[in-house]
């Protein structure tokens, strides 16, 4: 850790044409690092749980129900569907279907 000689705060390692500094955030003094350490930039990056990836198991789908449902590809009036919870517990389930005819699959959300 090294921190900088004008206003005291703590310096962080950057790249700068192709190699490492040392830069102040708050002033902005830069220097080459004084050690013969080597200096390690790492970026972690911090999700919020809406942003994380929802993994849903991979199962068969009963597809032996057919409803009313237009195709937006071919037109045909016929498709299966099931529903998966995709977004919160307390918001509604998403509809896929799947033409009865050409095999389109499409949702719709409540």
């Amino acid at each position: 850790m090294e921190f900088c000689p004008r206003c005291g705060k703590l310096m962080t390692p950057v790249r700068k044409e192709g190699k490492v500094v040392l830069k102040c955030i708050n002033c902005g003094y830069e220097e080459e690092p004084r050690s013969e350490k080597k200096l390690v930039i790492k970026h972690e990056v911090q999700h919020s749980p809406q942003e994380r990836t929802v993994v849903i198991e991979e199962r068969k789908i009963d597809l032996s129900a057919t409803v009313k449902a237009k195709c937006p590809r071919c037109g045909y009036n016929r498709a299966y569907f099931w529903m998966v919870q995709t977004r919160a517990a307390d918001e509604p389930s998403t509809r896929f279907f799947k033409c009865a005819r050409c095999g389109y699959v499409w949702r719709e959300y409540d």
